[in-house]
C-alpha cells in the first residue's frame, strides 16, 4: 500500500480496499430473514462441540486415502527442518520506507504455513515427533506484536509504522490466524497439554485479545463502519469465514459464541446485500476465491456446525455467485480480469466442485472436476497460503471429485447487468470480453469501456491487471501508477485528458445485445472529466457472422480537439509494417489482423519498461512476455468524428 505517507493517507487507502464502492446495497438479507437471532439459538444453544474433522489417527485412515495421510506427513516433515523465524522490527518499517511488503508478508505467511503443515502431520501421524516443534510455531505466533501484515498497521489508532500491542485489529491476516490457531488446538490440544499446561490457555487468551474482545464493539471500515448501507468488499466474507472457525471452536462463554455467529451472518448478509443480483465479483475472476469463494467457506461451515439446518445454497443470489467463476473462464488458467485482477488463475477445482455440488450447480461442478484433474489440488504450498478451513474440506472431496467426470465446455456467451461486463466465443476462435461500469470499483482501475480478445486461449488485446503491492497501491498515489490508468487501457485519451476515478465517472446508455452476434454499446464520456472537451463517445463492440470484432467509436467535442489517441495493450509480437494493419502473433503463432484507417492514424509501438516495485508480479501474469503499447495518434481529429477497427484472425 503506500510510500512514506501520513495515517489520513493510508486509512482512506485501507478504506478503498475494504468498502468498495458506495452503491446503494439491496437488502436481501438472506441469511437473518431465514435464521434470526432466535433461529441461531436454538440450533446452537447447548450442542456439543464442533467437531468438523477426524481428532484421531484411525478416523483419518478411515476418509483419507493413505496417498493423501502420506503427502500430509511429508509436508510436516519439511516444515520441521525449519526454524519459525522473528519478525524484526526493522522488516517491519520496510513499509512505510520503502513501500515494500513482501518481506514482513514472507515471513509472516510461511510461519503459518510450517505449523498448519507440523499441525496436520501430527494429527494424522500420532506418534508425537512433531509436537515440540508445534509449540514453538504456536509460542513464536503468541509473541508477535501484530497477527495481521504491516501494510495494514495503520488500522490501528498510532497510523502505520511499528505496531501498537496494546491496540490489536482485526484485519485479514489476524482472522487468518485465529482460525489456524484454533485449528491447532482442535487437532492436537492433548498433545500441547502434555508438553505444558499452559500452551492452550495462551492460545485462548491471545485470540481472545486479538480477536474475539475488538470485534465485540467493532466498526471497521471493511465492515463498513458499523453502517448497514455500507457497500462491503470481500474483506467481509473472508474474515467471517475465519472469525467463525475460531468462535465456535475456541469461544467458551455461549452468549459470547452466540453474538459472534450473528455477526458473522449479519456481515455476511451485508457482502451479498451489495453484490448485483448477476452475482458477478467486482474485483474480477482472480478475486472470487476470496469473495464469491469466501461467501462459500461461511455458507459451509454454518451448514456443517448446523447440520445442515443453516441452507441458502439455492438462493437465486448464490446461484449466480457461484456461476460466474466458470462464466469468465477463457482458457486454460486463463480467466477475464478486471480491476486489480490477475489473468491467470489457478483455480481451486476441489471447492469449486464442492460449491457446485453443495447448490446443484451441474456446470460448476463439472468445471471444478475438470480444474482438478487439469491442476490437481496442492493441498497447501506456496507462500500464500491462506483459508486453511477450506483445504481441509477439499480433503474429504478428493475421492468424489476424482471419481465426477472431467468432461467440460465453455460456454459461449455470458451478460452480468450489474457489473455492465459481457463475454463471448466467436466461430473460428476468438473470445472477447467488454464492460461499461464506473470507476468507482473496490480495487478500480479506471477502464471504463474496456475491452480484450483472445485468440484460441491465447492473449492478443490484454487488459494488464495488477501487479506487485506495495504501499502507493492502496494510497492516494495509486492512480500513479501506470497500469491503473485508462491510457494503459484499450481506451482513448482526449487532448491528452484520462478517464478519472470515482464512481460518477461511468458508462451511461449500456446497452447489450444477445443472439447470434453479440453485442454491447454505451456512452463512455461521463468517464472522462469535463476538461477533455468531450460532449459525447459512443463505443460500440460487436461481433459478426464471419467470427469478426469490430469496434465502433463515435464522438463529438464541444472544444477544438488538439490531441487524440487510442492505446492497444497486448503481449503478442506485433507487425506494424503495412500501414493500415497490424498482425499479432500469439504465443502458439496463430495470426490474428487489426484493421484501421491508415489516413486517420499514425502508429507505434513501444515495449512497456518493468523497473518499479509494483511491476515485479505482471512478469509472471504474463509469463515473462513482453508488454507492448500500440499507440494510435490521430494525424488530425475534427471536433465530430467516427472511428473504425476490425479485428479478425
Amino acid at each position: 500500500m503506500s510510500y512514506n505517507i501520513i495515517k489520513v493517507t493510508l486509512l482512506s487507502g485501507l478504506l478503498l480496499l475494504a468498502t468498495g464502492s458506495s452503491a446503494q446495497v439491496k437488502h436481501r438479507d438472506l441469511l437473518q430473514n431465514k435464521y434470526g437471532e432466535d433461529q441461531i439459538r436454538k440450533v446452537f444453544s447447548g450442542r456439543e462441540p464442533w467437531k468438523p474433522f477426524p481428532q484421531t489417527v484411525a478416523e483419518w485412515k478411515e476418509k483419507l486415502p493413505d496417498s493423501v495421510v502420506s503427502r500430509l506427513i511429508k509436508n510436516g516433515e519439511g516444515a520441521l527442518k525449519e526454524n519459525f523465524q522473528n519478525i524484526p522490527a526493522t522488516v517491519a518499517l520496510e513499509y512505510v520506507r520503502t513501500g515494500n511488503r513482501v518481506n514482513y508478508e514472507g515471513l509472516s505467511f510461511v510461519k503459518r504455513n510450517q505449523l498448519y503443515d507440523l499441525v496436520l502431520a501430527e494429527s494424522v501421524e500420532g506418534k508425537g515427533r512433531f509436537t515440540d516443534q508445534i509449540v514453538n510455531g504456536i509460542w513464536s505466533i503468541c509473541e508477535e506484536s501484530f497477527w495481521g501484515i504491516v501494510a495494514h498497521v495503520g488500522m490501528q489508532k498510532a497510523g502505520s509504522g511499528l505496531p501498537d500491542v496494546s491496540d490489536p485489529v482485526v484485519d485479514l491476516f489476524a482472522a487468518e490466524t485465529a482460525a489456524d490457531l484454533a485449528l491447532a488446538d482442535y487437532f492436537v490440544g492433548p498433545q500441547l497439554d502434555k508438553v505444558s499446561k499452559l500452551i492452550r490457555p495462551r492460545i485462548q487468551e491471545e485470540v481472545n485479545r486479538r480477536i474475539f474482545v475488538p470485534m465485540e464493539t467493532a466498526k471497521y471500515g471493511w465492515m463498513g463502519m458499523g453502517n448497514p448501507e455500507a457497500k462491503l468488499n470481500n474483506w467481509a466474507p473472508w474474515i467471517m469465514s475465519n472469525y467463525l472457525v475460531a468462535t465456535l471452536l475456541l469461544q467458551k462463554d455461549e452468549a459470547k459464541k452466540l453474538k459472534s455467529i450473528n455477526m458473522a451472518v449479519k456481515i455476511t448478509d451485508q457482502y451479498i446485500n451489495g453484490l448485483g443480483d448477476d452475482g458477478a465479483c467486482e474485483e474480477g475472476p482472480g478475486y472470487w476465491s476470496a469473495a464469491g469463494g469466501a461467501v462459500f467457506d461461511v455458507l459451509n461451515v454454518l451448514h456443517d456446525a448446523s447440520n445442515g439446518s443453516i441452507d441458502i445454497y439455492h438462493e437465486p443470489i448464490i446461484q449466480n455467485m457461484g456461476a460466474y467463476i466458470y462464466k469468465t473462464h477463457i482458457a486454460g488458467k486463463y480467466f477475464v480480469n478486471v480491476s486489480d485482477a490477475h489473468p491467470l488463475v489457478n483455480p481451486d477445482g476441489v471447492m469449486i466442485f464442492r460449491f457446485g455440488k453443495a447448490n446443484g450447480d451441474k456446470q460448476m461442478a463439472s468445471f471444478g472436476s475438470w480444474a482438478y484433474h487439469q491442476y490437481g489440488n496442492d493441498m497447501g504450498s506456496g507462500k500464500e497460503r491462506f483459508r486453511n478451513t477450506r483445504a481441509l474440506y477439499n480433503l474429504f472431496a478428493l475421492n468424489e471429485v476424482a471419481k465426477y467426470s472431467p468432461a467440460y465446455t465453455d460456454i459461449k456467451d455470458a451478460w452480468f447487468p450489474d457489473v455492465e461486463m459481457m463475454i463471448t466465443r466467436l466461430p473460428g476462435g476468438l473470445f472477447l470480453s467488454a464492460h461499461g461500469g464506473h470507476n468507482g470499483e473496490s480495487h478500480n482501475h479506471n477502464d471504463v469501456g474496456d475491452f480484450t480478445v483472445y485468440a484460441d486461449g491465447d492473449p492478443v488485446i490484454i487488459d494488464i491487471g495488477s501487479g506487485t503491492y506495495t504501499s502507493k497501491t492502496f494510497s492516494n498515489q495509486r492512480y500513479s501508477i501506470w497500469y491503473n490508468n485508462s491510457a494503459y487501457h484499450n481506451l482513448p485519451t482526449i487532448n491528452g485528458i484520462q478517464q478519472k476515478d470515482g464512481t460518477e465517472f461511468t458508462a451511461s446508455a449500456v446497452q447489450y445485445q444477445a443472439g447470434k452476434t453479440p453485442a454491447l454499446s454505451m456512452n463512455i464520456e461521463k468517464a472522462y472529466p469535463a476538461t477533455s472537451g468531450l460532449k459525447n463517445w459512443k463505443r460500440e463492440i460487436r461481433t459478426t457472422r464471419q467470427g469478426q470484432i469490430e469496434i465502433k467509436d463515435s464522438y463529438a467535442a464541444t472544444t477544438t480537439v488538439k490531441s487524440l489517441t487510442q492505446s492497444f495493450m497486448t503481449v503478442c509480437l506485433a507487425d506494424l509494417t503495412e500501414p493500415g494493419r497490424i498482425i499479432f502473433t500469439t504465443a502458439h503463432g496463430k495470426r490474428v489482423l487489426l484493421s484501421y484507417d491508415s489516413k486517420l492514424w499514425e502508429v507505434k509501438k513501444e515495449k512497456i519498461a518493468l523497473t518499479q516495485p509494483e511491476d515485479e508480479l505482471l512478469k509472471h501474469s504474463w509469463e515473462q512476455k513482453d508488454i507492448y503499447r500500440i499507440m494510435f495518434t490521430a494525424k488530425d481529429a475534427p471536433e465530430t468524428s467516427t472511428l473504425h477497427y476490425l479485428i479478425s484472425k
